[in-house]
């Protein structure tokens, strides 16, 4: 918080999650709290298992702030973890399942996890590394002589409270970048930052009775900022492990849900099943969208044929401003992400660190109440990222490009990042690039994003060969997907000859880039 000296929201959070995750435990111990597939949890059943993993954690030595990591699908067990770990005072390490053996590697040795939970449809992503690091493991679904059973360990432990009392300086999350060659950032949100995250519950309903379905993972801040709120406001989280949109839309309809968060491919996929007006949706009431933007035309389609509202955030993990664009109200808007939340402030400046005038296009800087403590371990890189206004108040740079329209509608344009947003995932094209240019056949190498109907947008290499190089650009590609992680994989390497630059040698990427996505506009 002294880095970014936040605004206020305005109302000053005095609970915490672990506070209010308790008192509505208390309030209603018969209502549903969580649901997964056949697995439904009421609200006493939860507290006690929370209980219980708090209490295992402690009787490790846990203490105040320690890392403790999870990998696993979205299911009822990992909902708990997540909630235990806070009880014990811990800080939750939530790993992507998408990112590569190394990367998890780095993620461990960095956070220096106390302990990790693993699902076994991830354990040969550690398996390679995890007897050498100094931490606990578990097994959540799977007997292993190098993994304690997570149920049987359980089972040893109080259901009692351990009442730890927790600050709202405390450690809450800590979120990973993506990244495997290069090592991942890890985000660093504290109690105070998820408990001024707490003013949409009332006016977005999470406290009435709602039933919120999410099927983006929960190592996933997209995710959590759905979650959390539900839980907060003692309602009902529904988790799908694995999302499909027949099944998705088949739950809606079954469950009566009435909020969700949705990336944008997750929209598009829905919206285009020939079924898809079949199903009794009429229990919507709120939708969201993040991660990516939402295009127009998608917005328009879930406006006139999907119940409910529909928001849509523009942020990202490390905080600073948020804008929301309530489509619903605004439909001449849809090609905008809204306007500065309440208590957010959002500034473009130009490459000099100068604003830019009105209608211009600049990267966008923001400040808000709920900003990350910084990245782990890593003052320096935190403050590499801030922007100081006249006033010395700090904002956070995203690496996005924007402008204001007339209106202060925020537009996006280009990410001034090569990042790569592919089914609501972060891609970094640096990543993918070491990982090319360290082929022996290839001298020179550009990633770009390039239109995809599947995932909105894809990773596209492009290569320049050795001379003598006998292998194809279909062996480079493969050979470096080898290497990446799921998500992060390349859909196609093209050869070229020469790479455009500019007068300092900066691949000129944007010019790479046009022509696929001006094709896409035809």
């Amino acid at each position: 918080m002294n880095l970014f000296q936040i605004p206020s929201p305005e109302t000053v959070p005095t609970l915490t999650l672990v506070d209010a995750i308790r008192a509505n435990a208390k309030a209603h111990p018969e209502r549903i709290a969580v649901v997964c597939g056949d697995v439904r949890l009421s609200w006493g059943v939860f507290d006690r298992r929370i209980n219980q993993v708090a209490n295992l954690l402690l009787g490790l030595g846990v203490q105040k702030g320690d890392n403790i990591a999870i990998l696993s699908p979205n299911s009822e067990v990992y909902a708990t973890l997540f909630m235990g770990i806070l009880r014990a005072g811990g800080c939750v390490t939530p790993l992507s399942t998408m990112a590569s053996s190394e990367a998890l590697q780095k993620m461990l040795t960095d956070c220096r996890a106390k302990a990790i939970f693993v699902a076994e449809q991830y354990l040969d992503l550690i398996a390679g590394f995890a007897g050498a690091l100094d931490l606990a493991r578990f097994a959540i679904d799977f007997d292993h002589p190098e993994y304690q059973a997570l149920t049987a360990s359980l089972a040893t432990h109080s259901v009692e409270d351990p009442l730890i009392p927790i600050e709202m300086t405390d450690a809450f999350n800590l979120i990973y970048s993506s990244g495997t060659t290069g090592t991942p950032k890890g985000i660093l949100h504290n109690h105070w930052m998820r408990a001024a995250q707490m003013d949409r519950v009332t006016p977005n309903g999470y406290d009435d009775n709602a039933r919120t379905l999410l099927s983006t993972p929960l190592y996933s801040n997209t995710t959590i900022v759905s979650f959390l709120p539900t839980l907060y406001g003692g309602s009902t989280v529904h988790l799908m492990a694995k999302f499909d949109a027949r099944q998705y839309l088949k739950i809606v309809e079954r469950e009566r849900i009435t909020h969700t968060m949705l990336v944008p491919v997750q929209y598009k996929r829905i919206m285009d099943l020939p079924e898809f007006d079949q199903f009794d949706l009429s229990s919507m009431r709120v939708k969201f969208s993040t991660s990516a933007p939402l295009r127009a035309d998608v917005k328009t389609d879930v406006l006139a044929r999907f119940p409910g509202k529909l928001i849509e955030y523009y942020g990202l993990t490390e905080g600073g401003g948020v804008s929301v664009l309530i489509a619903d109200e605004t439909p001449d808007k849809l090609h905008t992400v809204g306007k500065p939340a309440p208590n957010n402030e959002i500034r473009l400046i130009d490459d000099t660190g100068k604003e830019v005038p009105q209608g211009a296009v600049g990267e966008i800087c923001g400040r808000g109440p709920t900003m990350m403590a910084g990245y782990f371990g890593r003052d320096d890189l935190t403050r590499d990222y801030l922007w100081h206004d006249a006033e010395g108040r700090a904002y956070f740079r995203s690496g996005d490009m924007g402008m204001f329209d007339d209106d202060g509608y925020l537009i996006l344009s280009d990410r001034k990042k090569d990042m790569i947003i592919s089914g609501g995932l972060n891609i970094y094209a640096d990543d993918l690039e070491r990982v090319l240019l360290a082929d022996p056949d290839v001298i020179d190498a550009a990633v770009i994003a390039v239109p995809s109907a599947d995932w909105g947008e894809t990773p596209y290499g492009l290569v320049l060969l050795r001379a003598e190089a006998s292998r194809t650009v279909g062996d480079i590609r493969d050979h470096a997907n080898a290497q990446l992680g799921k998500s992060q994989r390349l859909s196609q390497v093209e050869r070229r000859e020469t790479l455009p630059r500019s007068s300092i040698g900066k691949i000129l990427k944007r010019e790479l880039k046009a022509p696929f996505w001006e094709a896409g506009k035809e």
